[in-house]
């Protein structure tokens, strides 16, 4: 739907730049796209539209492409070099497969923009490179996105949205997937018994054994999850869940009541079926919850109470605030789509992509006429009081030293 929307509009953008700017004009050169280490399986599509969406929008706005996809992703990292050089012309696109060794010699190069997708430590990495050639950067990163739920709800509904956020959501594996959940004490068990109804609803009463139960990307990500899972004063706080099976690379949707905040389940994005949910004794109290981390991708609230949606936008920093869904933001073309601190930098999606990729150059025409000697010395009294009617745009004063005469 996204891809959709910017090719129908990206004569629009053109045009209305053109327009609107006259004798101002932009020259967009080229720009490096690069998508790397996405961790997405089942979801097929899920990683070549989102390598292809920036790449609509770097195209629109003229430049040329090259496309590094992830090799966590193979399939679809092969697919992407198949059908882009079957399709599209090869000055506009170029897809490069490989690994670290692929990555690290396309970093030593010189290009305009470096577009990533991935997670901090890797941002962090492709930034210093990125610094090295003082070359701009739009980082699309992550973080644990929280979900504040209130009692002032429709439990049902934000039961199923909640999971729709997180398991419906490629198993959690997904940027913007709910990280984990906030609620107050006495909330908390109607919270958990609704998750408990509806996922028994969408997976059945054996969720591992569900044909719509996301699989964990590959071995090493199933490993880093079992191990959150296995953790000391966290494995003995499951409410739900926590069935694991490796050679099927699966685990079940799993529900975890007031792990320890130290806890690296609480500490690192999580990135896969885990749902800790955290109790507060107010509402209120989440907030400093969630501004005790790093500053998420996205943050969702679920409650009825106009207020507390006021104080929600104005007192939590997040890339987005969704106010009673999860994750669907992303789908909305007029939002921009991006993180702020370590979630990230930039944004893109619609029009935001066109405008990412577009380097804003004015170019100003004047003619020979109408040139003043105030500008130039020497500085007399005259040209001086000229100077400051001009700068303040006061067409009396402006008269008045150009006849040679003063208010003093």
């Amino acid at each position: 739907m996204h891809d959709i929307y910017s090719l129908k509009i990206i004569e629009v953008f053109v045009v209305s730049s053109y327009l609107s700017s006259l004798s101002l004009f932009s020259l967009n050169q080229i720009i490096f796209m690069w998508t790397m280490y996405f961790f997405f399986n089942t979801l097929k599509i899920y990683l070549p539209v989102l390598s292809l969406d920036p790449v609509i929008g770097a195209i629109a706005a003229g430049n040329a492409v090259v496309l590094k996809p992830s090799e966590v992703a193979p399939a679809s990292s092969s697919l992407l070099a198949k059908l882009l050089e079957e399709y599209v012309d090869k000055s506009s696109v170029r897809v490069v497969e490989g690994a670290i060794a692929e990555t690290s010699a396309l970093l030593e190069q010189k290009w305009d923009k470096i577009f990533f997708t991935g997670g901090t430590r890797v941002g962090r990495i492709v930034m210093a490179s990125a610094a090295k050639h003082l070359t701009p950067v739009i980082l699309e990163l992550g973080g644990k996105c929280p979900a504040v739920v209130d009692s002032k709800i429709n439990l049902q509904v934000t039961a199923r949205r909640i999971i729709a956020g997180k398991w419906m959501a490629n198993g959690g594996q997904t940027c913007i997937a709910v990280d984990y959940v906030i609620t107050t004490k006495e909330f908390a068990p109607n919270l958990i018994d609704a998750l408990r109804n509806e996922l028994k609803e969408f997976f059945g009463k054996y969720p591992m054994e569900s044909k719509d139960l996301s699989r964990i990307v590959n071995p090493f990500h199933f490993r880093r999850l079992a191990s959150l899972l296995d953790e000391d004063k966290v494995s003995d706080k499951i409410v739900y869940g926590g069935q694991k099976d490796e050679d099927q690379l699966r685990i079940a949707p799993t529900i975890m009541l007031d792990v320890p905040e130290e806890s690296m389940l609480m500490k690192e994005e999580i990135f896969g079926p885990l749902l800790p949910i955290v109790t507060v004794e107010n509402i209120e109290d989440s907030f400093n919850v969630i501004n005790s981390k790093s500053k998420p991708l996205a943050a969702y609230l679920f409650t009825d109470d106009q207020q507390l949606k006021k104080d929600f936008v104005k007192n939590i920093s997040a890339g987005a605030i969704l106010v009673n869904d999860a994750i669907i933001h992303t789908t909305v073309s007029s939002l921009p789509f991006g993180g702020v601190g370590e979630s990230g930098m930039g944004s893109y999606h619609g029009k935001f992509s066109f405008d990412a990729f577009s380097h804003k150059k004015g170019v100003l025409y004047r003619s020979f006429a109408g040139d003043s000697s105030a500008r130039y010395p020497p500085y007399t009294p005259e040209k001086e009081r000229l100077l400051k009617a001009l700068m303040s745009g006061n067409i009396l004063g402006i008269i008045l030293a150009l006849i040679g005469w003063s208010k003093d």
